[in-house]
């Protein structure tokens, strides 16, 4: 899928043709905009690198701050001031994020630093960026996992220069810069320098090489020149005192001239970065960006190669590469680099958060690529153990956000689907001990002593977070635990209002009582019950999902409180615009009704996503949102911490997987290629490896193991999966020493 990945996709506020039919119902209340960058990226690589606006909250683009509606425009067209290190990709509400050490090509004085320049003729591919200064300077940056090599080709001038601010970072909107707290910066050689920042309590190091070894190298303070000065050291910066600082080149050029700069980088020195960058990047500077952009796009392919689609559909093979390509940018995975703690081994960054991605795009991981995914287990179990938390949310900074609003428990839905598959390579024992301690802090206690907690959706988390410890207490042969932790995983009921079939009223994040309510709990059909039986329940999802609904209308620019309050007033699915909403398409399957969940996704699928940089219907959310994408097109869905696989009408005529290095076919008959605002296809037999399913999912280990699924399509719903319904558990089900699900 290499070649149909366009990385602009999302980086401008949402532009899909107007709803049609169900999606028309649906209301959308968080930004419009994928908050997307078209950056250079490693797969689940440490750095990226990109044009810098200061735009929120990637540091690319034109938009403002916005938690809703339409984002409002803080540049009127692309600028860039220079190209910046270390961004998010697609996630909302954060303030500041990373961007560190500017590169600034000029041809002006350095008085001139901060200025915006129009940038024209973008490119972007996985691994790749480039774009041109109005100035006239040609930029081209690739990275590598900890490293980024930069090429710049300028016109002729007498005095070009190549400006690296070592104080930027952050974004350019109210409290959104970061200060460095301490800092140093040294020429160690011609061409060479080195230096550390220290920004919200963690240590960045760099060591920076340029092959215009003919120019004049000078660091600078308060944009005045040093001649001869060697090192810059800051031992305390204050807000109030903070003057900009860094390292330049400069000299004459021709017309043409190419110039390239590299960085490697550490969070344990610059030792650490120069063994980083010699490493990946190789020790001649003139060979370097070449040989570094090949060596990542051949990573990106094998990475990308691991699914196909058959389509016809240019575009919508665009649309389902560039999902794919944004669903493997994150986290950040950072092997040896922990700055908190002395001890080598896995680190990972960039987990924001845990709320966007537990559902699909960590599922999605451990499908293509398990040996990353028990990685970032470990690495998740070593915050535990430095940190005394299993995050929600993680970033590069001390004191590292945990998002503990949003939920509670999540990493133990990740770490459960990977204990029961089997994956190697996890100390179970290790992971159980940090389970069991994490379910007991913050809103924990409170669950412990009273049944439930509020925010109530916590409630669900941490029942949810018993029955997946529980799995783990089965694997390692802990039944005394698990029989501990069976009647505290039945406390979901405690979030549930008997006389509605609703969550209870409590404050939400993001969302109200009915977004959450149809959470795919492990204990479905006790759920249910709770709801008045299939056809109650089946009747709540279908005035959530607006059937027989009127068209609503979307916020605009800056809306209102009424209009906010009128929206969230509709108890209305918010599409794909926001996370509580994602898993609520397939709850119908429990009540035997598959051809809800083939027209509500059909919908979805075919409507909420396209080409262009306005095609993604909110925040992408580290690859959550993109992941979605991917799973639901290809008719297949993850409950998460389940190991349990939904299936869907798949939207494509055939697709294959390599999930964990085996083949998995989805194959189909009677396909017919879907159009928005068309009607669904449905699900009409399924066979696996030519034997017929009537049950409408896999185990994780079925997909695991590969195979061929030959789905049977029709026009028209018909029995498949209507008698035989996804698996419910009061209690885990443990088969020592691996659990795995009864099946029907």
């Amino acid at each position: 899928m290499f070649d149909h990945v366009d990385p602009f996709i999302g980086t401008d506020a949402t532009a899909l043709p107007a709803p049609s039919g169900l999606a028309a119902t649906w209301w959308w209340p968080k930004p419009q905009v994928g908050n997307t960058h078209p950056g250079a990226t490693y797969p689940l690589g440490m750095v990226s690198a990109c044009a810098y606006s200061g735009a929120y909250p990637t540091g690319y683009g034109r938009y403002d701050l916005s938690t809703e509606g339409q984002p409002p425009v803080l540049h009127d067209r692309l600028v860039a001031s220079g190209f910046t290190h270390f961004q998010q990709s697609g996630t909302g509400a954060i303030r500041k994020y990373y961007n560190y050490f500017r590169v600034t090509p000029m041809l002006g004085p350095l008085d001139d630093l901060g200025r915006t320049w129009e940038i024209v003729d973008e490119v972007a591919r996985p691994g790749y960026y480039a774009a041109t200064l109005e100035s006239g300077i040609r930029a081209e940056i690739t990275v590598g996992p900890k490293s980024a090599v930069h090429r710049y080709t300028f016109p002729a001038h007498h005095d070009a220069r190549l400006v690296i601010d070592f104080s930027l970072g952050g974004l350019d909107i109210p409290y959104g810069r970061t200060i460095p707290l301490r800092a140093h910066l040294a020429s160690v050689g011609p061409g060479c320098a080195e230096g550390e920042i220290v920004v919200e309590g963690a240590p960045l190091a760099t060591r920076v090489e340029c092959d215009a070894q003919q120019w004049r190298q000078m660091l600078w303070y308060d944009r005045r020149l040093m001649p001869g000065g060697t090192r810059l050291d800051f031992d305390r910066i204050r807000p109030t005192t903070l003057r900009p600082f860094g390292l330049m080149w400069a000299g004459p050029t021709e017309a043409g001239q190419v110039v390239e700069l590299r960085f490697g980088f550490s969070l344990r020195g610059v030792e650490q970065a120069a063994a980083t960058l010699h490493r990946e990047c190789g020790p001649d500077p003139r060979l370097s960006f070449e040989r570094r952009r090949a060596t990542t796009e051949g990573v990106w392919r094998e990475h990308l190669g691991k699914v196909q689609v058959d389509t016809p559909s240019p575009d919508r093979a665009t649309v389902f590469g560039t999902a794919l390509y944004h669903s493997l940018v994150k986290p950040c995975l950072a092997p040896d680099e922990s700055p908190f703690w002395p001890t080598p081994g896995p680190f990972a960054f960039d987990l924001s958060t845990m709320w966007d991605i537990y559902r699909t795009q960590l599922p999605l991981l451990t499908a293509l690529a398990p040996d990353r995914a028990v990685e970032l287990a470990n690495a998740l179990l070593q915050i535990a153990e430095e940190e005394g938390n299993l995050p929600i949310g993680y970033r590069m900074a001390r004191g590292a956000d945990r998002f503990s609003r949003q939920a509670s428990a999540l990493a133990h839905t990740f770490l459960a689907d990977l204990c029961a598959l089997g994956l190697p390579g996890v100390d179970w024992d290790w992971a159980l001990v940090h389970m069991h301690d994490d379910l007991r802090r913050t809103y924990g206690e409170e669950f412990l002593l009273h049944g439930r907690t509020h925010p109530i959706s916590h409630t669900l988390d941490l029942a949810f977070g018993y029955w997946c410890s529980a799995i783990v207490a089965g694997r390692v042969g802990d039944l005394a635990l698990v029989d501990q932790f069976g009647p505290l995983a039945a406390r979901w009921v405690n979030a549930f209002d008997r006389d509605t079939g609703l969550l209870v009223d409590s404050t939400y994040y993001e969302g109200g009582r009915w977004n959450y309510s149809f959470r795919l709990m492990h204990d479905m059909a006790s759920r249910i019950a709770l709801a008045g039986g299939d056809d109650a329940f089946t009747t709540m999802l279908d005035r959530f999902f607006g059937f027989g609904a009127d068209p609503v209308k979307q916020p605009g620019l800056r809306p209102d409180v009424e209009e906010m309050a009128a929206g969230y007033g509709l108890h209305r699915f918010e599409g794909l615009n926001n996370e509580p909403d994602m898993e609520a398409p397939w709850a119908y399957m429990y009540a035997g009704r598959p051809d809800r969940t083939a027209q509500v996704v059909h919908d979805v699928v075919q409507q909420q996503f396209g080409t262009g940089r306005g095609g993604l219907p909110g925040n992408d959310d580290s690859g959550g949102l993109s992941s979605w994408y991917v799973w639901a097109s290809l008719g297949l869905f993850p409950v998460a911490g389940q190991n349990l696989v939904l299936l869907n009408a798949p939207s494509w005529r055939e697709a294959r997987l390599d999930v964990g290095g085996r083949p998995l076919t989805v194959e189909t008959t009677g396909f017919v290629e879907p159009e928005p605002g068309g009607p669904a296809q449905h699900v009409q037999s399924v066979h696996l490896d030519g034997v017929p399913l009537e049950r409408p999912f896999l185990t994780g280990g079925e997909l695991h193991a590969g195979g061929r699924l030959r789905i049977a399509l029709g026009p028209e719903p018909s029995g498949w999966g209507t008698q035989h319904r996804p698996p419910s558990a009061p209690a885990p089900h443990v088969d020592v020493p691996l659990p795995r699900l009864a099946l029907p």
